[in-house]
């Protein structure tokens, strides 16, 4: 049987679903929800100076704050993850230079099956020969059914080209020689599943878009041969493929924005004309993820609180479908995808948030259990040591906004505690909630740290997104600043102790918002931010811009659109007044967002500054706004790909936000006596 699904989503937004666990310093990707949001995606052709000056007044507290989150990325390098991939006979697992194997049994050394400077050599050149930096990370692995082979996907670095390699893997034991047991290299491949030992599925991207799917067979005559099996005609539909935990099943995904389905259909039939309807949801939920678990197919689910869920329905009788939630303080799930040699009727997944790291747990579709990893009691407790705080904030037209808050004190102990706001509200992408530990050691040393889930995101639904985008956009901006009146109005922090974070195109409502009301919070922090939608959207050759017209709008033929991002772009209506001070990250080598719209947006904001200073009387007994553009040369949109690098940016970000929040840095750590 296949299944095409066509899931909530968005098309060239997937693009970064890999990312780098840097606790474990393995590279997994982002299955259900992005990790680190990558939706706004625009070429430039703007030049990428690197003004290294403007951050030098953080050095001193940015070396501190790479000591203290070095050894908090070090406190959390084993919580379990699921990036070791079982076969039937080995265990594949990711270092710095390749993908390696061990047996199973543990009687052989490992053996390298991919070396990744092979791949980096161009025209049979060693990488110093070449000039080339050796920059190919490891982004998935597959295995074929009965180990045969092993298909690998890779990114480079800054420009995020991706190539596939499918590799020989041979009897059981007889040794590997990279590169010569390398079959192909195949470009551009962005999702992939083995149907057989010899039969791979895969999906390309071009440009940002992926539309279309084909298949490689390893058997036929000349060696191999690739035809088409599906193309989509909808530009604002990502196409992937997947294949459930059983194997049994190969999916063809469909990603829009606009509808949520799940279909089923024949293997020998996969025709739209034989897809039968398995399941809907109701306008106001969400699905976030399917699989497949023996004869039950397992939905995760947002309930109307914007809680996790399951919702398990039989395969046999649809209509009976029950729900089991999960645990309150639980935001993200990771599912675990079995290895070859375990097929079971047990879900396995690890739970998180921002704060909590993952957990394991087991769901057993059959009986309607929830069950927590053995000897997990200890971890589970330290789970609840951190509190969870689910809020609703009134916006302007009476809208009910979710605030999801994490503390370590009561609420009213929190009216002195420096406060971080997170935020997105595009694409009907959810906010990123996975564990950072950037965000733990925050908390740690006394931090409140909310996550305000606005309209234009998908934590509500297809109609919560809806109502944020085109001409919705303001309404985004009006639950911000509804989300931290609430926060305010119950006790939390206050503007001089709070600041505001995001990401892409969650900057549009953060910047918007400090043109409006620049005194509600102190400070601002924004990677690879989006701040001119109009003159990105006037500009159709832009890789994205035709795509993202169902997001933001059409300036260029609609007056209206035009009229609607002209309100509220931030780039076009900075105004002399004294805004929070501002650190504004971005890479020269960014795809999809001009960097020309960030270096315009720092100097007019700058200019605002300066003129409305001069004009004040008082301005000296004012706090100073500091406005600081951190170009960094190369990188990709979803900002570095190393821990090294990684530690420095939000270093940074840490000193920036205890310098302008006028923070005392935390004491060091007090060792412990043996």
């Amino acid at each position: 049987m296949v299944v095409l699904s066509s899931l909530l989503g968005s098309a060239a937004r997937l693009l970064g679903a890999s990312r780098v666990r840097f606790w474990r310093r393995t590279l997994s990707k982002r299955e259900t929800g992005p990790p680190l949001s990558v939706q706004r995606r625009c070429a430039s052709e703007a030049s990428s100076d690197h003004l290294g000056s403007e951050v030098t007044r953080y050095q001193h507290l940015k070396k501190y704050f790479i000591r203290r989150l070095k050894a908090t990325y070090h406190r959390f390098h084993s919580i379990p993850d699921y990036s070791v991939v079982c076969g039937r006979h080995h265990v594949y697992f990711i270092k710095d230079d390749g993908i390696y194997r061990t047996d199973k049994r543990g009687v052989r050394e490992p053996e390298q099956v991919v070396n990744l400077e092979h791949v980096s050599r161009g025209e049979g050149k060693t990488r110093a020969e070449s000039g080339e930096r050796f920059q190919w990370t490891i982004q998935r692995i597959r295995l074929s059914p009965q180990e045969k082979h092993l298909a690998a996907t890779l990114k480079r670095s800054p420009n995020e080209e991706l190539r596939c390699v499918v590799v020989r893997l041979g009897e059981r034991n007889v040794p590997l020689s990279p590169p010569h047991n390398v079959l192909l290299e195949l470009e551009g491949v962005f999702s992939f599943e083995w149907a057989t030992d010899d039969v791979l599925f895969y999906t390309t991207l071009e440009g940002l878009r992926s539309s279309s799917a084909f298949r490689l067979d390893l058997t036929s005559h000349g060696g191999s041969k690739i035809s088409s099996v599906y193309e989509e005609a909808q530009p604002d539909v990502f196409v992937e493929v997947a294949l459930s935990r059983d194997r049994q099943i190969l999916t063809i995904n469909g990603n829009s924005r606009t509808s949520s389905q799940v279909v089923q259909c024949p293997v020998s039939e996969p025709s739209m004309a034989s897809w039968v309807s398995l399941f809907a949801p109701s306008p106001d939920s969400v699905i976030k993820d399917m699989d497949v678990v023996g004869d039950y197919c397992v939905l995760v689910t947002t309930t109307a609180a914007n809680k996790l869920a399951f919702s398990v329905m039989s395969l046999s009788d649809p209509k009976e479908t029950y729900i089991i939630q999960l645990p309150p303080w639980a935001c993200a799930i990771e599912t675990k995808k079995p290895g070859l040699a375990e097929q079971g009727d047990v879900l396995e997944f690890l739970l998180s948030s921002p704060v909590h790291p993952p957990a394991p747990y087991a769901l057993d579709p059959g009986k309607g259990l929830v069950l927590s990893a053995a000897g997990n009691q200890t971890r589970a407790k330290s789970q609840d040591k951190h509190i969870t705080t689910r809020l609703k904030a009134r916006s302007q037209d009476g809208a009910l906004v979710p605030v999801t808050l994490f503390h370590a004190v009561p609420v009213e102990r929190l009216n002195q505690v420096p406060l971080l706001v997170h935020v997105y509200g595009a694409y009907g992408r959810d906010l990123d909630m996975e564990f950072c530990p950037v965000k733990r050691f925050l908390l740690e040393q006394g931090w409140a740290l909310a996550y305000c889930h606005i309209r234009g995101g998908g934590e509500l639904g297809l109609s919560w997104h809806r109502r944020g985008r085109v001409e919705g956009k303001q309404r985004g901006v009006e639950d911000l600043h509804a989300c931290l009146h609430k926060l305010f109005s119950v006790g939390v922090s206050r503007p001089s102790l709070t600041a505001l974070t995001a990401c892409s195109a969650g900057a549009v409502p953060v910047a918007a918002l400090c043109n409006a009301n620049p005194n509600t919070v102190r400070a601002v922090t924004l990677q690879a931010p989006f701040l001119d939608v109009l003159g990105t959207m006037q500009k159709a050759n832009l890789p994205l811009t035709l795509e993202d017209r169902d997001e933001w709008g059409d300036p260029v033929g609609d007056l209206n659109h035009r009229q609607i991002i002209a309100s509220y772009c931030p780039l076009h209506n900075v105004t002399p007044q004294l805004y929070p001070s501002m650190l504004l990250t971005a890479y020269s080598g960014d795809p999809r967002v001009p960097l020309e719209g960030v270096l315009q947006y720092a100097t007019f904001v700058k200019t605002a500054l300066h003129s409305h200073l001069s004009r004040d009387p008082n301005a000296d007994s004012k706090p100073a706004s500091n406005i600081v553009l951190n170009v960094q040369p190369g990188g990709s949109h979803a900002g570095p790909e190393d821990l090294v690098q990684t530690l420095e940016e939000e270093a940074l970000k840490v000193a920036f936000l205890y310098a302008e929040l006028g923070l005392d840095p935390p004491p060091p750590p007090r060792k412990r006596n043996r």
